[in-house]
């Protein structure tokens, strides 16, 4: 009976641990959770948007956003993105080298510590 016990109360802590959301999730929402660029030719500079809508209901300002690697360039949205509305966050990437490549992008919404990471992937080809 002990024993029991002791699994259903560890599955109830597994449980509300997997249920907690990060502070950054409660403001912002990523249209994808992760982009696939696909296939690079190499050399060959791309650029593209990361996306995401406003969840809360108070401004957010995009107070920065960090790159991986200096293969990698981003802007972030000028103005505050309204509650309900969209921003974009302006990714370049130089596929200098040969392969598939995994790279991050670390959004950080002004007043809450920890940065959205989202990942995109993708292969440079020659």
């Amino acid at each position: 009976m002990l024993l029991f016990v002791f699994a259903l109360g560890f599955a109830a802590n597994a449980q509300s641990q997997a249920k907690t959301v990060s502070p950054v999730d409660k403001v912002i929402k990523m249209s994808k959770a992760q982009y696939d660029i696909g296939k690079q030719k190499h050399n060959e500079p791309t650029t593209f948007f990361m996306e995401f809508t406003n969840i809360s209901n108070k401004p957010v300002v995009v107070e920065n956003v960090m790159v991986s690697c200096g293969c990698t360039v981003a802007e972030k949205p000028v103005a505050p993105i309204l509650p309900g509305k969209t921003g974009k966050v302006k990714v370049g990437y130089n596929n200098a080298s040969i392969g598939k490549f995994n790279k991050d992008v670390n959004i950080k919404i002004n007043g809450i510590s920890e940065p959205k990471i989202i990942y995109f992937v993708g292969e440079t080809t020659e």
